[in-house]
């Protein structure tokens, strides 16, 4: 007979390739005001939760979780965790909590066309749209302000030579590259050439910027490779670890990409911004405003995109079991 120590429902979904798993239960009652606080409050008291959560042998590298807390401000309150880092915010996550909420029934076409959602970055907009046979089709998330921190910043990069980037902030701070000079294209078959090219890189520019104030207490930028076909349409692909790349063309990138197209004068505020990941599958970005951070100005965008649901499941962890607080084996 089983000894289970521990349970946890969760629904996975997958959007443009990249995995949510929404937590529903087994998380204990964090202490907080606020989203932010209740997320500090789980990474102090059940950061070991995570890696069981996500890590092997009941996740993987790239597995992204969301954890749904109360909020005051917001109709939802979320937080999301990953195999390395808490993540402020999450676009492709987002979008997957819309599609998990249609799937349970929490989110109705008679709910309305739109709610919000609480995050550590700030309160985000959820706009939805309803196929015939009332299933969700397509989900706008409408993202915290997007900004510039740092512009045309040239560095060597052992091995590579001179690579120039410009960090935006889009809910996380992104390092954009032009992979066309580096001469690896983005494709699949190139996957693993990229994520130790992306982490040597992101390894060089966090001791480059370490003395550069607005980016001090922050995660380090994480590499998000484009390849542009056009103004206003490229392939992205973004590397978080020497092991773990974004399976979508990242929501929250694709503001930050955005954002400096728009700043650039390359995109004018009416075009739509066309981001694909390396399988083809495509994220649309719009201007939905604009705004100021700290004097800085900034964009508001809206990221449109779909999610699908890929397995309900109860985690149990068994008495016994040596592989219970996870493994990551690359």
């Amino acid at each position: 007979m089983l000894t289970i120590s521990s349970s946890f429902n969760v629904i996975d979904s997958h959007t443009a390739g990249h995995p949510t798993r929404v937590i529903l239960s087994g998380v204990p009652k964090l202490v907080g005001k606020t989203v932010l606080e209740q997320r500090e409050d789980f990474r102090n008291r059940f950061d070991h939760l995570r890696p069981a959560l996500l890590h092997e042998p009941r996740g993987h590298a790239a597995m992204v979780g969301l954890v749904q807390v109360p909020s005051s401000v917001a109709d939802y309150g979320v937080f999301f965790i990953s195999s390395y880092v808490y993540l402020d915010m999450c676009g492709h996550g987002s979008i997957g909590f819309a599609k998990t909420l249609a799937f349970t029934g929490a989110l109705t076409p008679e709910s309305g066309d739109h709610f919000t959602i609480e995050t550590p970055a700030g309160v985000v907009t959820v706009g939805v749209s309803w196929a015939a046979d009332g299933s969700l089709d397509k989900v706008r998330i409408t993202n915290v302000p997007s900004y510039i921190g740092l512009e045309d910043f040239a560095f060597d990069v052992d091995g590579v030579g001179e690579v120039r980037t410009d960090i935006v902030y889009g809910g996380m701070w992104y390092a954009l590259v032009d992979a066309r000079p580096l001469g690896i294209p983005l494709v699949p078959e190139n996957a693993s050439r990229l994520m130790q090219l992306g982490s040597h890189i992101k390894s060089t520019l966090k001791e480059k910027i370490a003395d550069i104030a607005i980016f001090q207490g922050s995660p380090a930028p994480s590499v998000l490779f484009f390849d542009a076909d056009a103004p206003d349409s490229a392939t992205h692909f973004l590397v978080l670890e020497s092991n773990k790349f974004d399976r979508s063309p990242c929501g929250t990138g694709t503001s930050a990409r955005m954002t400096h197209l728009l700043a650039r004068g390359v995109l004018t505020p009416d075009q739509t911004y066309h981001a694909r990941n390396i399988f083809g599958i495509p994220f649309e970005a719009r201007l939905a405003g604009r705004t100021e951070v700290d004097g800085r100005a900034a964009a508001m965008v809206e990221i449109e995109g779909s999610a699908f649901i890929t397995s309900t499941q109860t985690i149990f962890f068994e008495k016994g079991d040596p592989l219970s607080k996870g493994f990551l084996s690359r």
